[in-house]
């Protein structure tokens, strides 16, 4: 008896010290939880790019945006008294790696809002991570409408969304260009492909033009010349390619090689020197939608544009205006909240209508920019304005 009493006596003890050391570690979890968001003499944001995979460049065109923001804004006092850090993660490209890029950023470096990433497809199930989290996350580039409504009250966007920009890319086809007659091509398990080559297939008929051929590809292929053999025997007027630009640069050339004169057509993914680079003489003349022109004669952009080269030496893309853009948004949603707490936060950005980087951002009720569509052309392996379209 006396045995057991001392064994319970021992055990309970035991008991005791283990709880009281995991109600210390749950506190001191918590407190580094909130010191990180609210507490020291800076205020961590994260980053999640493409900076490896198939779209590098573009990564690395979000990643200099956005840390040329943060600069500015240092360089200006900080946000609230305090200054920007920024920790990034590389989601390859990849909807498997993307979600683990954004939970590292929300449980281990405690960061108080997300600017990532650019493919919808690696948006999405971050969009999900954010939300549960309850963590204000903003994507420079994803345009899936699925990205903020499937995110919810958390999740905003600095770009336009996919029907907007499948609309327009229609109704350019058939106004500017006079096609009657197009080919689509692009990838089935993007969803950034998939959502906008439906909505541009839907407005496009419903001006009356006709899809005579739309087929799919896989991620990964690099051979077209079946595809585009079967395209050139319909003499479509548009060939409107949906997808990255490092896989626009090769179909635009193997569809050159065989003789195809159709204007090519894409859309804001093309937006990167790489498209050229890869691509070559075979894109010159080809259309495409995009956020915004950086031959623009806005003074914000030029800017922008003079500040990015004398930092980076190298030329701007759109999707580094809008990771730049994004910040901004984030710090003035800061400001207005006067701290970093989650909800504070998701609600006054909600409510912004303020100029953040480059243009004025005011978001709708899915937390979506409202902002008009630009056209751009390739014109000497430059990207010049063609048009805009509110």
């Amino acid at each position: 008896m006396i045995r057991k009493t001392l064994l319970k006596k021992t055990l309970g003890a035991m008991t005791a010290i283990m709880l009281s050391t995991t109600l210390i570690v749950g506190c001191s979890e918590t407190a580094k939880v909130s010191s990180s968001n609210s507490g020291g003499d800076t205020i961590k944001l994260g980053g999640v790019f493409p900076l490896t995979g198939d779209v590098p460049a573009l990564g690395a065109a979000m990643d200099n945006g956005a840390k040329l923001a943060i600069k500015e804004i240092n360089a200006a006092g900080g946000v609230n008294g305090k200054k920007l850090e920024f920790v990034v993660e590389d989601d390859q490209n990849q909807a498997s790696t993307a979600p683990n890029a954004i939970t590292k950023l929300i449980t281990q470096d405690k960061v108080a809002a997300i600017i990532g990433t650019y493919a919808s497809k690696c948006s999405i199930p971050m969009a999900a991570v954010a939300k549960d989290s309850k963590v204000v996350m903003i994507t420079p580039g994803s345009t899936n409408e699925k990205v903020t409504t499937e995110g919810g009250d958390y999740v905003f966007r600095a770009c336009f969304i996919d029907p907007l920009q499948g609309k327009v890319g229609a109704q350019f086809a058939a106004q500017n260009l006079k096609a009657k007659k197009v080919a689509m091509l692009y990838d089935v398990g993007n969803d950034y492909c998939v959502g906008i080559s439906k909505e541009f297939k839907k407005n496009f008929e419903s001006l009356g033009g006709t899809v005579a051929y739309e087929k799919t590809y896989n991620a990964g292929e690099s051979d077209f010349k079946a595809f585009l053999t079967e395209i050139k025997d319909l003499n479509v007027d548009v060939l409107y390619l949906p997808d990255n630009y490092s896989t626009i640069g090769l179909i635009a050339k193997q569809a050159r090689e065989i003789g195809i004169k159709a204007a090519l057509l894409g859309s804001d993914s093309w937006s990167d020197p790489g498209l050229v680079q890869v691509g070559g003489d075979a894109v010159e003349g080809a259309y495409f939608t995009d956020h915004v022109s950086l031959k623009s004669d806005n003074a914000a952009i030029k800017k922008f544009v003079d500040n990015y080269k004398k930092e980076y030496n190298s030329d701007p893309s759109a999707f580094s205006v809008l990771s730049y853009d994004s910040v901004y948004i984030v710090a003035e949603s800061i400001k207005k909240a006067g701290s970093t707490d989650e909800a504070a936060l998701k609600d006054a950005m909600a409510k912004l209508d303020v100029d953040a980087g480059t243009t004025h951002y005011k978001f709708d009720d899915k937390h979506n920019p409202i902002k008009s569509v630009v056209i751009n052309k390739v014109v000497k392996g430059q990207f010049e304005f063609e048009t805009e379209i509110k």
